[in-house]
């Protein structure tokens, strides 16, 4: 049988995986780089934990399901242990803190970014496979320490180049939802949960669907059922009248909340905490308009057990169609002084912020953001066999002296490499030939400029004899005449 007659495969990439080109990776890059800034100025530690972790030291906090798979891309080792691929990089903290505990500086505060995997359905700006950069502090019960993560998120989107009106950070916490249903005489964990997961919908769905996941179910367009908390309709006006309890101010807001919870200890609790998080946020200079308190943001996943917070951007983007997107929330976090405890036993404090790096790219080049242009190296045309050692030689130079530069080892001719260095993006080609060799010089094509004087040239024999933006220099001036083309270039 032969080659051809073998069944080919259709080249494509999974749903939910990307192929990114330089221009996406730099973009990507940029973030991690501005954010991991911010997150060292406040005196953060970098921590890179593996790619996989054992499944039940992930723990079961995305959508509830009754096999190891579920959320996330598991296998089951040669040991019979289950691991899977981490779906943030909290839980793999978590463990690392507890295996850790007794060498680290506590509170242990760390820094850290990867990408992470969800076996979830795709979306605008919503992969399988993203990259997160987060920031937590374990070992803190402090409000305060909340706050700085929030100050620290605040300060990172303008580090990344977000426009300040481009997106907006909430705040609220669960202690809150928590007395409220306490006191509307809510105590199942399933109507707990299931009114959280209900609140968590409230932008997608607004107010009526959110009514119906609250009370017996909705069904949606696609004829689907799911079911609802089934709590009570005295308890669905409490919680509808606690979610649209925001205001203008973070103490407008906490004012109007304490009206709603009706006194309940553990709303009460909240309500202080989220009282010291504002005057904390006062002190670091994070203004009203910067974070606001909003009781309508829960979180998704289970592990939180008091502050929460969202961002969520609002930049108008279009999709590869031309339609409308939403990419919705580009970061959150929260408290989740729960989680250690999973390994250890004892309860131990820790809050912390993740910046959606993936998705904030992908809204922030949906919405027109220019991406820096991706330069190539210096290209040394490859025009005589015989010199081939000559045309490494002046590559290796160049890059000997900081300079980008690469050999073209294509079979093409000069028309075809002047196009790849063009394709590149390249500042810069360098030919040699037999008489340049022989003449002791190089003849150097500044690309920009000649394609700016390109312009200005109507006869294409007039281009041609005038070679705009080529000089022919001594071979001893080589890197120095590179190098002021590179710099130029920028």
């Amino acid at each position: 049988m032969t080659t051809d007659a073998l069944p080919r495969p259709k080249a494509r990439a999974p749903r939910g995986f990307q192929d990114r080109r330089a221009d996406a990776l730099i973009a990507e890059r940029a973030i991690l780089t501005a954010v991991s800034r911010v997150y060292e100025s406040y005196g953060f530690e970098a921590l890179d934990t593996g790619a996989m972790e054992y499944a039940d030291a992930l723990g079961k906090f995305l959508p509830d399901a009754d096999r190891p798979n579920e959320g996330v891309f598991a296998l089951q080792d040669d040991d019979e242990q289950w691991m899977a691929l981490r779906y943030d990089l909290t839980a793999p903290l978590a463990r690392f803190a507890a295996e850790n505990w007794d060498s680290l500086p506590k509170p242990f505060r760390r820094y850290a970014f990867g990408p992470v995997w969800r076996n979830e359905k795709p979306g605008p700006g919503r992969y399988r496979e993203f990259i997160q950069c987060d920031a937590d502090t374990v070992g803190s019960d402090r409000p305060e320490a909340d706050a700085e993560i929030i100050a620290m998120a605040v300060e990172g989107y303008a580090a990344a180049g977000l426009p300040r009106d481009a997106y907006s950070l909430k705040i609220n916490s669960r202690k809150l939802l928590n007395g409220l249903l306490t006191a509307a005489g809510v105590t199942n964990d399933y109507q707990k949960l299931a009114v959280l997961r209900a609140v968590d919908k409230l932008d997608r769905l607004g107010a009526e669907g959110v009514t119906a996941l609250l009370g017996a179910g909705r069904k949606d367009d696609s004829g689907a059922f799911t079911k609802g908390a089934g709590i009570s309709s005295a308890a669905i006006d409490s919680v509808l009248a606690f979610v649209e309890g925001g205001r203008s101010t973070r103490t407008a807001t906490l004012d109007r909340l304490s009206q709603v919870i009706g006194g309940s200890e553990e709303g009460d609790q909240g309500l202080g905490e989220l009282a010291r998080i504002g005057a904390a946020l006062s002190g670091l200079g994070v203004g009203e308009d910067q974070a606001l308190f909003d009781p309508s943001i829960v979180r998704g996943l289970e592990y939180y057990t008091g502050a929460v917070y969202e961002a969520d951007i609002s930049l108008p983007a279009v999709g590869e169609r031309g339609e409308p997107v939403r990419f919705g929330s580009i970061g959150g976090g929260g408290r989740y002084d729960d989680l250690v405890a999973r390994f250890t036993g004892q309860r131990t404090p820790a809050t912390g912020f993740s910046f959606g790096v993936s998705r904030l790219a992908a809204a922030l080049a949906a919405a027109g953001a220019q991406a820096e242009k991706v330069r190539g190296p210096v290209v040394v045309l490859a025009l005589d066999a015989a010199l081939m050692g000559e045309y490494f030689a002046i590559a290796g130079e160049l890059r000997a002296a900081g300079l980008a530069a690469e050999v073209y080892l294509g079979g093409s001719g000069m028309r075809a490499q002047m196009k790849y260095a063009d394709r590149r993006l390249s500042p810069a080609a360098v030919i040699l030939g037999g008489d340049e060799l022989a003449a002791g010089t190089v003849t150097i094509k500044d690309l920009d400029l000649g394609r700016a004087l390109a312009s200005t040239v109507a006869d294409n024999q007039a281009w041609r004899e005038g070679r705009p933006g080529q000089i022919t220099a001594p071979r001893g001036d080589l890197v120095a005449q590179v190098r002021r083309i590179v710099e130029a270039a920028g």
